[in-house]
């Protein structure tokens, strides 16, 4: 199982130089070989492969004099650059197809120097853990990191980030065991709101803190203020920083208390069912805002990911499943009602209800129903995962081979574990025929065809 940590950075004058330095060389070897494809691409050539492409434009271009300054930093840099360029083609086509789960992936797109976020990616010949507690990153020197928890493992991997607000932050990819915690009886469904954060189906209401709404009288003066400065001017540099702050602030706050109570309803329950919300579309409507203020989708994702870490069974009902229609007590359909019905009576038994504490029972009804025809991975009569589902790493990054590692596991002194978050698993979709016909010289040049169809 493959987890990813993340601990702040503290790079002086002189780390920040050659980081900003190493961030360019690696946005340039991207657009140079995405460039190189696209041409070929256009030019009805064969598909460019990636040790033609690392020969052009690593090697000799180290050579020539308007790229002489890429040997000033490590060629792993360069070399990740490349290898997540070919990621990204990979989910390209592999989105198209069909194979790949999850919103459909477009084509890679050029990057930016100006982009609010940049980073790199290192493997283990590049970076290692020093005794001092400090790490080393190759041609940056020794970084200061504030530790928060300990690396249960060696890392295989570290990306090096920089945000918009100025900040840096080192993930590590580490293989771990999985954290079995000791079973329970109990299971949960949860109804998820704007109103209220949560419902579960016992009853327990999880208040929303609406944390950017809370935020949002500081940042429409931030945002005035930013918006008369000058443009170009570093006035209009320092506010924007002052925003992004703001914004870093909110999301910091919001990710915190979602990994509190994600952690707390696995830890509580056995298993845990959530309904698949349609959180993009409801993302275009009045209630945006709100939606995204919610962070639903982060949520699940950390209930997911979590559940497979600690041997819980996490299932999602499906969103055309009607849980406020449907009476928990009878199961009566009593038909769609507006979202300002809050509570309502069965016209069958009479039951009154409340809306969001009836449909979390029969979220939780239907995710019984769901494990039990095993569509989803649960725990066998001895306490053993059956089939448990693999947790990636954010960002699908898999890390390098641990053979002949240097680095350490841990920093000593560090003695608390806590949990990191994962990318949730979304429904794969099927992709238009048309989009495959229109696709497929992509696909004809990639395995080393030439010329139309």
């Amino acid at each position: 199982m493959q987890l990813r940590y993340n601990y702040r950075a503290y790079p002086d004058a002189s780390q920040r130089r050659a980081l900003a330095n190493a961030f360019g060389c690696a946005r340039v070897v991207w657009n140079d070989c995405l460039r190189d494809r696209k041409e070929a691409h256009a030019a009805g050539l064969p598909y460019v492969k990636s040790a033609e492409l690392s020969r052009l434009r690593i090697t000799q271009a180290k050579r020539t004099e308007e790229r002489a300054w890429l040997a000033d930093v490590s060629a792993v840099v360069l070399q990740q650059s490349l290898r997540d360029l070919d990621t990204a083609y990979k989910n390209f086509f592999d989105s198209l197809e069909g194979k790949r789960q999850g919103r459909k992936a477009g084509p890679p797109r050029y990057k930016s120097k100006k982009d609010t976020r940049q980073s790199i990616r290192l493997n283990t010949n590049a970076f290692s853990l020093t005794e001092n507690g400090m790490v080393y990153v190759a041609k940056v020197g020794n970084l200061k990191v504030k530790w928060s928890r300990r690396l249960p493992a060696a890392p295989t991997s570290l990306t090096v980030t920089k945000d918009s607000c100025g900040r840096y932050f080192l993930s590590f990819v580490v293989d771990t065991e999985p954290d079995i915690l000791p079973g329970l009886e109990t299971d949960a469904g949860l109804d998820l709101g704007l109103s209220v954060f949560a419902v579960l189906s016992d009853g327990t209401k999880i208040d929303s803190p609406r944390f950017l709404r809370r935020a949002e009288k500081k940042l429409k003066r931030l945002q005035r203020e930013l918006s008369r400065k000058a443009k170009g001017s570093k006035n209009r540099a320092k506010a924007r920083i002052r925003v992004a702050r703001q914004h870093a602030k909110v999301a910091d706050r919001r990710r915190d208390w979602h990994h509190k109570v994600s952690t707390q309803i696995i830890r509580d329950n056995q298993a845990v069912y959530v309904e698949d919300l349609a959180v993009s579309g409801l993302g275009r409507t009045r209630l945006a805002k709100s939606v995204y203020d919610a962070g639903w989708s982060v949520f699940v994702g950390m209930l997911e990911y979590k559940a497979a870490l600690h041997g819980r069974t996490f299932a999602r009902v499906d969103r055309a499943f009607p849980s406020s229609q449907v009476c928990s007590a009878c199961g009566f359909r009593d038909g769609p009602k507006p979202l300002h019905v809050r509570e309502w009576t069965c016209k069958e038994c009479g039951t009154v209800h409340d809306r969001d504490h009836n449909a979390a029972r029969n979220v939780l009804f239907e995710g019984r129903r769901i494990v039990a025809t095993g569509r989803v991975e649960t725990l066998n009569a001895c306490g053993v995962p059956v089939r448990r589902a693999h947790v990636p790493a954010q960002r699908v990054e898999a890390g390098s081979p641990r053979k002949g590692q240097t680095t350490q596991a841990g920093i000593p002194g560090l003695q608390t574990r806590e949990h990191v978050k994962s990318p949730s698993r979304r429904t794969s979709s099927c992709p238009r025929p048309a989009a495959l016909h229109a696709a497929w010289p992509l696909f004809w040049r990639a395995n080393g065809g030439s010329g139309s169809r």
